[in-house]
Formats: C-alpha cells, structure tokens, sequence
C-alpha cells in the first residue's frame, strides 16, 4: 500500500497494482483499473516514487534469514 493526500488534506492508502494512470491536469488524478478516480495533492513524481519503493519491498527477496547449507 502507498499512501495518497486528498485534496482536502485527509491521508488514505491505495493498493498500487490497482493504478491504470496517474495524471497533471495541473490537479493529479489518479484512475485505478476499475475506472474510480482520485484526485489528490501528490504529484505525478511522487506517486511514481512511492510505487517503485513498493515494488522494491515487495519483490525482495528476504535475504535477512540465514540460508541452510
């Protein structure tokens, strides 16, 4: 999960696989698959860095466990 700002100030959590687009209209809106749009006070640059951040955690491997030999 990724955390979002509406507009209005009030901070919520959105899974981000479910995010088709993220566009600058100059307000950012964001369109999840389902075609329900958000539009919040992060930047385009930001939703991006948050998901790659996401993806980082969520596709490593756990390497703080030992490894049997």
């Amino acid at each position: 999960m990724i955390f979002l700002t509406r507009m209005n100030g009030v901070k919520f959590y959105i899974n981000p696989e479910l995010i088709q687009t993220v566009e600058s209209t100059p307000d950012t809106i964001i369109t999840l698959v389902s075609n329900k749009k958000f539009i919040v006070k992060d930047t385009p640059q930001e939703i991006a860095e948050r998901f790659i951040e996401y993806r980082r955690k969520t596709l490593m491997p756990f390497t703080s466990q030992p490894q049997d030999e």
